[in-house]
């Protein structure tokens, strides 16, 4: 790790610990540092059985699976990465090519897994893991893409649009308030519902809003992966077994983007009811039931 990589880390535990601290207080995982091509890795870690890959949305780091990780480690070795320059993995934006991170997910798989696990992708990780998928599905046994990107082009509803971008000019708690008002169903009942984790995930996102590599880097991504839609020779490679999760009422894609590749590609969709973009956190049993039906496991 260059000087550089190295003082970035440290400010970045210094911007983000007693947040992210918080948000992992209690959960069922281990977290260690990996290099993984080339990338300092943060990954969280719990669990016995066939193993299940989390790849969080944008803006976002695995802590936010902490709604369903605790039903997962049950029954599965989960294993949860910061994407590459997100949450406390450190890598500059400039360093960030395709094939690079297809590379880095594919070093984590053989890394942590110690049989082809189930890839669950969320958002721009959806995208990213569809695109992994496509280039080495021989790495996996399954995949599920929850309310993902990149399956069309990025049109928001307008109150949607509005919220986004009004959060990525001025990242303050208000506007992070009035973008998750739009991302989940129920905006008062999930604050009640995660408790004092709502303060540290609001603690945490904002401090990493407002660290700019973090968002670069996560902008990086989105341009890679989810935007604009994944070219369709890429989804048409795909031949792992594919499911699709979605949030009834996803402002973001909405869940007609997911009936329609459902129905191009053969791919299941379970639609979830008083969802939005984020089921794991609006509802975090009804996914796990649905994951679990998936994977032929029932309850």
């Amino acid at each position: 790790m260059s000087s550089a990589q190295q003082a970035t880390r440290r400010s970045r535990r210094l911007v983000g610990d007693e947040g992210r601290e918080l948000l992992l207080a209690g959960l069922p995982v281990t977290e260690r540092r990996l290099q993984l091509a080339g990338f300092s890795t943060a990954v969280l870690e719990g669990g016995v059985g066939p193993p299940i890959v989390l790849l969080h949305g944008p803006g976002a780091y695995a802590a936010a699976w902490m709604r369903v990780i605790p039903g997962l480690v049950t029954t599965h070795r989960v294993v949860a990465p910061d994407l590459p320059g997100q949450g406390a993995s450190t890598v500059a934006a400039a360093e960030l090519d395709v094939d690079q991170v297809v590379a880095w997910l594919a070093e984590l798989v053989e890394g942590t897994c110690p049989s082809p696990p189930v890839l669950v992708g969320h958002l721009l990780g959806g995208a990213l893991a569809a695109r992994f998928a496509s280039d080495r599905g021989e790495l996996l046994s399954r995949l599920v893409l929850v309310d993902t990107f990149g399956l069309a082009p990025f049109e928001p509803s307008p109150e949607f649009g509005s919220a986004l971008m009004g959060f990525l000019a001025q990242p303050t708690a208000d506007t992070l308030d009035d973008l998750w008002q739009r991302c989940s169903f129920d905006f008062d009942g999930l604050q009640q519902a995660l408790g004092p984790r709502w303060e540290a995930l609001k603690r945490y996102t904002l401090d990493l809003a407002n660290t700019p590599e973090v968002a670069e880097a996560g902008s990086k991504l989105m341009e890679l992966f989810a935007m604009p839609a994944i070219p369709a020779e890429v989804l048409e490679r795909i031949a792992t077994p594919t499911t699709l999760i979605w949030g009834r009422h996803d402002l973001a894609t909405p869940v007609r983007i997911a009936q329609a590749a459902s129905v191009r590609h053969s791919w299941p969709l379970h639609v979830i009811e008083d969802a939005a973009d984020d089921p794991t956190l609006d509802q975090p049993e009804a996914f796990l039931d649905v994951l679990r039906n998936t994977l032929g496991e029932g309850r």
